[in-house]
């Protein structure tokens, strides 16, 4: 008998940046425990195809698939909760629906009819939706952006039609705000938001608010009257840890309310493994410094895997970690110090990034670190700036450097592979997505992973140029991770460091919090017995 699929709705109002994407998998994550299936979803109202162009100081980072897709940093959080590998076809956007769309017409595919937002557009966004619900308990989705704004109209409206023939849940996220002159909880945006909802014609099954300190009994029952929703489901989403979330949803029983409303069975469940991670990172032993040098440091969100990668390692370690933001491009101008940048920390985490901006900084800050015996960890641009900076100051290749930043180099020790100078298209040579590489037995990459063979994800166009791969290793510095035919570099370390590893790939994108990345957690270890030695 066929599975019959239930689709969650997961839409904000107010404004923007409430958590919607934190609030999916937290509601997938209590589904997931009861065991039933789950298949996210991200709808991005933006007339872009996917993420991979986007400026990360604008939209935050960009989260690549094992397939490829460049995607919204949401997606992170799904596998991230949700212990998933997902694809492309979990990131939807205006610009993928539109271009699907056009193609058909293109190709005739309609027949000669007139073309429409109704019903072509929304009947195409509906299709999408429960494909990926095949042999799925649920499938979640979250509708980017705000109730109200133009871009989100035909998703909305495809959810509504939806949820005429099928079996659909609507979760509506709204602000619940504190203001300090009175100290009370203000339902009026919130009021507005869900009315707005049911001018579209989606009328919520449950609704969560977001504030500062938890909803009070007198705010629960007057969203109640207002927004004609069920006192019981009006939820509290208070300031929290992220990852409390699915715990402060389940105090409240929103499985069970979500389960009973589609008919469906309680199994229960506890979180054992979950709430000791959350244990963990709030109840911690010790503390260290890391600093993360970089171009992008504005936003925070910027790096957003690497810091989940840090949180993750940490809760093992019962320990509490300062991120120290450097703006690499203040080291370059002279602005500070590279002593007083670097004064005090526990590690360096160099992390990926495109173009020249910062990139002497960076190469500073990994000369320093190797040089002080600070634990280091290079990921992509980072593990290619640790070889620029062992060729020049170790080899003695002064020039040494990337083609990407001085393409007139006599010594490009990082360059494009000859097969990729033949490609004209820029996105073509992207090496994007999972690669398999293999670990050089007895190998200190190798006892991290505690495997020979590995898989990571890519996003980078730039290699090691294998001309100078045995004068680098002739110094010391050894590429203990290869592609499997021997011919791309992945990983390397210096032996003789307490510390010292990079590689070509992005391992924070696979840190899970019940499974921190090898990487991370032999970094954190580091960090800590430096500092006890200090």
């Amino acid at each position: 008998m066929t599975k019959k699929t239930k689709y969650i709705f997961i839409t904000g109002g107010v404004m923007s940046g409430l958590g919607k994407g934190i609030l999916t998998v937290s509601v997938g994550k209590l589904l997931q425990a009861q065991g039933y299936t789950i298949e996210p979803l991200k709808i991005d109202p933006y007339l872009n195809i996917d993420a991979g162009t986007m400026n990360p100081i604008e939209h935050g980072e960009v989260f690549v698939l094992d397939d490829g897709g460049e995607v919204d940093m949401d997606l992170g959080n799904y596998e991230r909760f949700l212990d998933l590998s997902l694809s492309r076809k979990n990131n939807l956007t205006t610009g993928k629906i539109y271009k699907h769309v056009i193609d058909k017409e293109r190709k005739g595919d309609y027949l000669g009819k007139t073309v429409q937002i109704i019903p072509h557009i929304t009947c195409a966004i509906q299709n999408w939706i429960t494909s990926l619900g095949k042999d799925k308990d649920f499938v979640l989705i979250e509708v980017g952006g705000t109730v109200g704004d133009i871009e989100s109209i035909p998703f909305l409206e495809a959810a509504r039609e939806l949820s005429v023939t099928d079996d659909v849940y609507f979760i509506h996220l709204v602000l619940v705000p504190t203001l300090d002159v009175v100290g009370e909880q203000k339902t009026k945006p919130a009021q507005h938001s869900v009315r707005t909802l049911g001018e579209i014609g989606i009328k919520p099954n449950m609704v969560v608010c977001r504030s500062k300190r938890p909803l009070e009994a007198r705010t629960r029952k007057k969203l109640a009257l207002f927004c004609a929703v069920k006192e019981e489901k009006i939820i509290s989403d208070h300031d929290s840890n992220i990852y409390e979330l699915p715990l402060i949803l389940k105090e409240q029983k929103v499985a069970e309310k979500i389960l009973a409303n589609l008919n469906m069975k309680h199994n229960g469940s506890e979180l054992k493994d979950w709430k000791a991670f959350v244990s963990n990172l709030k109840c911690t032993d010790r503390k260290i410094t890391i600093a993360m040098t970089g171009k992008y440091m504005q936003l925070h969100d910027s790096y957003v895997s690497i810091n989940e990668a840090l949180d993750h390692a940490r809760a093992k370690f019962r320990c509490d970690i300062d991120i120290k933001f450097i703006e690499t491009t203040d080291i370059e101008n002279k602005t500070i110090n590279i002593k007083d940048a670097l004064k005090d920390i526990d590690a360096l985490i160099v992390p990926g990034g495109f173009g020249s901006r910062g990139t002497e900084g960076k190469i500073e800050c990994i000369k320093y670190a190797r040089e002080n015996n600070i634990p280091f960890l290079g990921l992509c641009l980072g593990f290619q700036l640790a070889c620029v900076e062992f060729a020049r100051d170790v080899c003695g290749l002064k020039d040494a450097a990337s083609t990407e930043i001085s393409p007139d180099t006599n010594n490009p020790v990082i360059d494009i592979m000859e097969e990729q100078k033949k490609i004209d298209s820029m996105g073509a040579t992207m090496r994007l997505g999972a690669y398999p590489a293999v670990l050089k037995k007895g190998t200190f990459i190798e006892k991290l992973y505690g495997t020979e063979k590995v898989s990571e994800r890519h996003r980078h166009r730039y290699e090691v140029n294998n001309r100078y791969v045995p004068t680098i290793e002739n110094k010391g510095l050894f590429f203990s991770g290869k592609s499997p035919d021997g011919n791309l570099m992945e990983f390397l370390e210096l032996p003789e460091h307490p510390y010292f590893v990079a590689t070509q790939a992005h391992p924070e994108l696979k840190s899970k919090p019940l499974n921190p990345h090898p990487l991370f957690l032999g970094l954190v270890n580091a960090a800590i017995e430096k500092k006890k030695s200090s």
